[in-house]
This record gives C-alpha cells, sequence and structure tokens, in this order.
C-alpha cells in the first residue's frame, strides 16, 4: 500500500505543464513536493496565493506566508498575493485547470463528500463548495477504507454532499479509478496490491477490465 506521500507523487503525474492548480487541505498540499523537473506549474491556493512552492524546511517557516489549510508555504519566483474575492474569482470563473481535494467519502458516480461528519465540529467548508462546482477536472486524494477498515468508495456518499457528480479520478493508497458511468474503473494498483484486495476495499461498483498494471511512483 502507498503511504500518504506517495499517494501525492502518483498525483503528481497527472499535472501538465502549464496548468493552473488548486490543492486542498490534507494530503494534496503534497503534490507540490514532487512536480517533475521541465513542468511549469502554478500552485494557487483560496486565502489568496499564486505561485506556491513545496513545504518549507525547518527553520525557515514564515508564520505569514500560509495555505488554506493554515500551513506554512514557500512561494516561487513571481507569485502573488490577494484578497480571497479575487481568489474565488478564478475558481469561479474557471481559471484553475485542475482541482486536488481530500474527501471523507466518493461515490461511484463522481458525488463527493469531504466537509462535514454529522455531530462532529467544523470550522465550515471552506472554498470546497466553489471549487468542485466550478472545476472541470478533480482529482481526489485519499485513503481507500477508513481507520475501520470500511471502504470510502461507495455506491452512494453517507455524508452531506460537497458536490454532485464532480469526481473524474480518484488515487488511493491502493489504487488509481476513474469515476465512469459504469462506475469505479481501476487503472492501475498499488505495488503489491491484488485486484481481489481492491474489489474488497471498494464498496462501489468495481469495473476491471484486462491487466491491470502497478503503479510507477518514481
Amino acid at each position: 500500500m502507498l503511504s500518504k506521500d506517495e499517494i501525492a507523487k502518483r498525483i503528481a503525474k497527472e499535472v501538465k505543464d502549464g496548468y493552473y492548480v488548486n490543492l486542498g487541505i490534507g494530503i494534496p498540499t503534497l503534490v507540490a513536493n514532487h512536480i517533475p523537473e521541465g513542468i511549469e506549474v502554478e500552485f494557487q491556493s483560496e486565502n489568496g496565493v499564486l505561485g506556491m512552492g513545496p513545504f518549507p524546511y525547518e527553520g525557515e517557516e514564515d508564520a505569514d506566508v500560509i495555505n488554506a489549510g493554515k500551513q506554512t508555504i514557500t512561494t516561487l519566483p513571481g507569485a502573488s498575493f490577494f484578497d480571497s474575492a479575487t481568489s474565488f474569482s478564478m475558481i469561479r470563473g474557471q481559471h484553475v485547470d485542475l482541482t486536488i481535494l481530500g474527501a471523507m467519502e466518493v461515490a461511484e458516480n463522481g458525488d463527493i463528500a469531504n466537509w462535514k461528519i454529522p455531530g462532529k465540529m467544523v470550522k465550515g467548508m471552506g472554498g470546497a463548495m466553489d471549487l468542485v462546482a466550478s472545476a472541470e477536472n478533480i482529482i481526489v486524494a485519499m485513503m481507500h477504507t477508513n481507520k475501520r477498515g470500511e471502504s470510502k468508495l461507495l455506491k452512494k456518499c453517507s455524508l452531506p454532499l460537497t458536490g454532485v457528480g464532480c469526481v473524474k479520478k480518484v488515487v488511493t493508497n491502493l489504487a488509481v479509478l476513474e469515476v465512469t458511468g459504469e462506475g469505479f474503473k481501476l487503472l492501475e494498483r498499488a505495488p503489491g496490491v491484488s485486484i481481489e484486495e481492491i474489489e474488497n476495499a471498494t464498496g462501489g461498483m468495481l469495473v476491471v477490465e484486462g491487466d491491470i498494471p502497478e503503479m510507477h511512483i518514481d
């Protein structure tokens, strides 16, 4: 199974040269550490940053330079800072090419739940609703199962929805899956993970066609 950092490293392969990319909190923030050489990417954060770089080394943090998850970040040459109104105009105006989000649950039709668990205190939905409503390309980074071993890839989400039918692809610690009209199509499996293990860990419809290759992380 993949570590969270390896999930981010695999997702980094989905980023294309010239993309504007929004990174959600959690695993997605690690993607900025793994962009291949020769690829120019502009990372956007909804708190008003364009041009984020990798996380800073210990001792080099600047408490005033943070992402939407309040983590300290670095900025690349040419980076800019602006207010939330401008940031959300970028998002709602569909000027972001790729959005990478974490999730609590994803349904086989592309529904996503990632902002609230009933009965638990939350700070709010943040920019999640705007991101899923406006983005045309959404990749979810998540663990395949929860701490109790229950699947997070379901026929139907049980938690309050963030967006409907919007997720295009899911990368977990077990697999890479594409959301299709037939369900979760298995594209790749984590090194050493069998198709049977993925089937047992997937609550929604899993589509398996032909030989499924192992992921190449490096």
